[in-house]
């Protein structure tokens, strides 16, 4: 049973995968409620992250998974990383699981991008935001981009690979300088893109005050958490209760004709209706989710003009 749907969804997605030259995609996405893993293919390399709840447990499903997977793509035991998958909040999602501090690279519409398989639950490249990240590749040229919660800027390297000058803020240490790797690795310049390493709100806060940058940006990326309570912020912060705020500050830097893009990834949430009746805001989920994802509240995405 699982090795028909493993072959059948790599046949509906070789094609477009080699076409779109795409070597990070979700193969198994929980398709048969048995076997409750999602299955993500980097390049040579199986991530399976086990969904399964205690009462899955008897049934005992993941080697016949492996091993299906093995089969398929002839997959040496070490080219496969499995990975329990919980649900976690704030900077939890990012501790460290292992120390192998080895990176792989992965082509992503012919940008490549450094992956890290072992490391941490996430692997430094969200997949449900492909499809975003390729309009910014095809509509950046001449544009001032800024990406708030970078993470290790893969959305920013799309942009500048399109022709943005790029303004990449995260509070992570790591991951601002795994986002210069990322721009190393396409010969993009990073003396002409700029890396911030400061708590975003603060970082936000900061740039309403600079005359200079507001209305300075055509494009705007915001990709919050959910929740985060680290120490290096002042407060902890909600998605839900603080979209209000975040939004306002936040497209007060866009220019006049400029668009914000708002994600995040909390399954229940609802946007304020207060942001609806003072800005122009656009659902834009459906559009936003890759063809490889079943799930469609992976994320939700909003187009909010001035």
């Amino acid at each position: 049973m699982i090795q028909n749907r493993l072959e059948k969804n790599y046949r509906k997605l070789k094609q477009w995968a080699e076409k779109n030259k795409i070597e990070a995609y979700r193969l198994y996405d929980r398709d048969i409620p048995e076997f409750p893993f999602i299955v993500d293919r980097y390049k040579d390399f199986i991530v399976i992250y086990d969904k399964s709840q205690k009462i899955d447990e008897e049934k005992n499903h993941l080697p016949v998974l492996i091993e299906a997977v093995k089969t398929l793509f002839q997959t040496k035991d070490e080219q496969i990383i499995l990975k329990r998958r919980q649900v976690k909040k704030g900077l939890d999602q990012y501790e460290k699981l292992d120390e192998k501090n080895q990176k792989v690279v992965v082509l992503e519409n012919g940008i490549k991008l450094y992956v890290n398989l072992w490391d941490y639950l996430d692997t430094g490249l969200f997949l449900d935001h492909r499809p975003i990240r390729y309009q910014f590749l095809k509509k950046s040229n001449n544009k001032n981009f800024l990406n708030l919660f970078c993470y290790t800027a893969s959305v920013s390297v799309m942009a500048a690979a399109g022709g943005a000058t790029t303004y990449s803020v995260d509070m992570s240490k790591t991951y601002i300088e795994w986002a210069k790797e990322n721009f190393k690795l396409n010969d993009l310049d990073v003396s002409k893109h700029i890396f911030v390493e400061e708590d975003v709100l603060q970082y936000i806060e900061n740039l309403n005050r600079n005359l200079k940058l507001q209305d300075h940006f055509d494009t705007i990326f915001l990709d919050p958490p959910t929740f985060s309570n680290s120490k290096s912020m002042k407060s902890d912060f909600d998605v839900e209760r603080d979209q209000v705020w975040l939004i306002e500050n936040v497209i007060k830097l866009l220019k006049p004709d400029g668009v914000l893009y708002f994600s995040n990834n909390k399954r229940d949430f609802k946007l304020s209706p207060e942001l609806s009746s003072r800005f122009k805001v656009k659902i834009i989920t459906k559009d936003t989710i890759p063809v490889d994802f079943h799930d469609m509240k992976i994320h939700h995405c909003f187009e909010i003009r001035k």
